[in-house]
């Protein structure tokens, strides 16, 4: 049984891409004699990892290590590389991986009273950091190199990479920006143009199961979670005394609804923290939705290989039908949710800064 289960994760990986991690994941949850956990799995796949996975040879694990950075009281500063946990079979300084529990995937420490516990600072270079510092690499070269053809060939038509940038950034302009905020426009411009090409290269590069590819880099609430407060952020940079005058005193609204009791100025007020909520929430659920599917279809092929291997290999048609599928979808998605999350921003900024009628 645990043959046909590295058959199975083989031929997904090599027809469909799917991820880096996928052998070593259903290695561990369905071979050697233990129980297939697809929510193991799954959350495996789409979580963070202190080492890069590459592939696996002869029951053996090959991933890139990844320097690990930790400070504790009992065990002062440490800097090492992740390869000395032995994939989280070893401990080393103290410090170990932990296997379940709360802290389940990440480093912890064993204190004096026998208890686990998290270091008091880990600032360890995981994957879905070091995805971040390649996608930033991507993003400075893709337009310094515009930039630099720009300068060279002056007005000519684009050529190579600036014809594939240019229509992206002139639809950034033209199709959100100008009709969402009018013509103060141009100073949201660097930020509507870093964001929408941060998700929409962080998306593409997560369906590439090559590693430094295929962290769930848009797929982490973190990350979601600074790019919505830079939205607001700027929000409140931007706001005028028409925009606070709308929340408090929104025109059109029968005066019972603001007098004595504050009804809509309430539900404005929460409107202006909402709004980046559903930012962060938008683009977070829907990268990680995908990414689940597609995890799902291949956990449906062990599950039903636990049962029986025909069965497994005849559910394996069926998943990779529909696995293909939403290979595709993904696709259009990473563009989607781009293109959403800029949109919104831009909403949101042009009402900061609409003037009075």
């Amino acid at each position: 049984m645990m043959i046909s289960q590295k058959i199975l994760v083989r031929v997904c990986m090599a027809l469909f891409l799917l991820s880096p991690t996928l052998t070593t994941k259903a290695g561990a949850a369905g071979g050697h004699g233990e129980k297939f956990e697809p929510g193991y799995f799954i959350l495996d796949h789409i979580g963070d990892a202190y080492d890069g996975h590459l592939f696996d040879w002869k029951g053996k694990q090959f991933s890139v290590p990844l320097p690990v950075i930790l400070y504790s009281k009992q065990h002062g500063f440490n800097v090492f590389l992740s390869s000395k946990f032995h994939h989280g079979h070893s401990a080393h300084a103290g410090f170990h991986i932990a296997m379940e529990g709360d802290h389940r995937g990440k480093i912890v420490e064993t204190l004096a009273d026998g208890s686990v516990a998290r270091p008091m600072l880990d600032l360890s270079i995981t994957k879905m950091v070091f995805a971040l510092f390649v996608s930033v690499a991507v993003i400075l070269w893709v337009f310094l190199s515009v930039a630099k053809a720009y300068t060279t060939r002056g007005m000519k038509a684009p050529k190579g990479l600036q014809s594939l940038i240019e229509p992206l950034m002139l639809f950034v302009r033209d199709d959100i920006a100008r009709p969402a905020i009018g013509y103060k426009y141009r100073q949201f411009m660097p930020y509507l143009l870093t964001v929408f090409f941060f998700i929409l290269i962080n998306n593409l590069m997560g369906l590439i199961p090559i590693f430094p590819f295929g962290a769930n880099v848009t797929g982490n609430i973190a990350i979601t979670m600074v790019l919505a407060l830079a939205t607001f952020t700027i929000i409140m940079a931007s706001s005028t005394k028409t925009y606070w005058g709308h929340i408090f005193n929104t025109p059109g609204v029968p005066w019972w609804l603001k007098i004595p009791l504050p009804l809509m100025p309430f539900i404005e007020l929460l409107g202006v923290f909402t709004k980046p909520f559903v930012l962060m929430m938008r683009l977070f659920a829907n990268i990680t939705a995908g990414h689940i599917i597609i995890l799902a279809f291949i956990s449906l092929i062990f599950i039903f290989g636990e049962m029986s291997v025909g069965l497994g290999f005849g559910s394996s048609i069926l998943s990779v039908l529909f696995i293909i599928f939403m290979s595709f979808i993904e696709l259009l998605v990473a563009f989607i949710q781009a293109y959403v999350f800029t949109l919104l921003s831009a909403i949101y900024f042009g009402m900061a800064v609409e003037e009075h009628h």
